[in-house]
């Protein structure tokens, strides 16, 4: 199985590229994985906020295969300590995928056609946090799970 994280608009924090980064290196060890970036929306001034979302919506739908598992990152999805996430994907990866994507939207969230394509949602916290920070907080839990997953000393419970 392959992990793809796809994410919308460049991450413009430097500190934020360097954590990423950090773990974007360290995750193929364990698990083919890639990040996917879909550019920011251009002129989006005259565009309403659910123009914005659907225009977003139709480029990763176009992007993502019907065959992928796609799983949204969103505030009402489901809650995972992490040894329930690494469950989580342990059960994934046995399930015989080829690929399970994840999806961290843009500013305002997902189109409602996103929403429909969607085989589930998973929420890193019940606070809401810029969808910049969202992606370091969710390579690091992916990394955490795949050492969970081989009995490393990273995770201490």
């Amino acid at each position: 199985m392959k992990v793809i994280l796809i994410v919308v608009g460049k991450t413009d924090q430097k500190y934020l590229e360097e954590g990423i980064g950090k773990y974007v290196k360290r995750i193929p060890h364990y698990i083919p994985f890639e990040m996917r970036i879909i550019p920011d929306i251009k002129n989006t001034k005259n565009l309403s906020v659910n123009e914005q979302k659907d225009r977003e919506g139709k480029t990763i739908l176009n992007g993502i295969n019907n065959s992928d598992h796609l799983i949204l990152l969103d505030e009402k999805g489901k809650d995972f300590k992490s040894t329930e996430f690494a469950a989580f994907m342990q059960k994934k990866m046995n399930a015989g995928l080829k690929n399970l994507v994840f999806l961290i939207g843009g500013p305002y969230g997902f189109s409602p056609d996103v929403y429909a394509r969607a085989n589930g949602k998973i929420s890193l916290s019940k606070m809401t946090f810029s969808h910049q920070l969202v992606r370091i907080l969710f390579v690091e839990q992916l990394y955490r799970a795949m050492t969970i997953i081989k009995g490393e000393p990273y995770h201490h419970e």
